[in-house]
């Protein structure tokens, strides 16, 4: 079976850092595109990255560009989302993803085939 498990969120002031992780099991993605998606409240879910197994890489958003960094290591079959100068409306449910592509880097929700079950992050002004 597989899961996808985050971690890493939690309440931090603005200006803050937090690194979400992403561990995969049940079958190795390190040939698959993997992406982090948002959703705050009220609000559709929100692209925000994507990385191929070769470690190239897509941001969503501009508000993200420059501030949050998408990386994985292939042998912990992890992805993360490193994030720096967080601004309240970061706060959102963050969501890891596995796609079926190597090559691509998808950024629509439909492109995803595996979802984890969101970790919260809420910063604070």
């Amino acid at each position: 079976q597989v899961q996808l498990v985050e971690s890493g969120g939690g309440l931090v002031q603005a200006g803050g850092s937090l690194r979400l992780s992403c561990a995969a099991s049940g079958r190795t993605f390190s040939n698959n595109a993997m992406g982090w998606f948002r959703q705050a409240p009220g609000k559709e879910r929100e692209f925000v990255a994507a990385i191929k197994w070769s470690g190239g890489s897509t941001y969503g958003t501009d508000s993200v560009k420059g501030r949050f960094t998408i990386s994985r290591d292939n042998a912990k079959n992890t992805v993360y989302l490193q994030m720096n100068s967080l601004k309240p409306e970061d706060t959102a449910i963050y969501y890891c993803a596995a796609s079926q592509s190597r090559y691509l880097l998808p950024r629509t929700g439909l492109d995803y085939d595996y979802w984890g079950q969101g970790t919260q992050v809420t910063v604070s002004s």
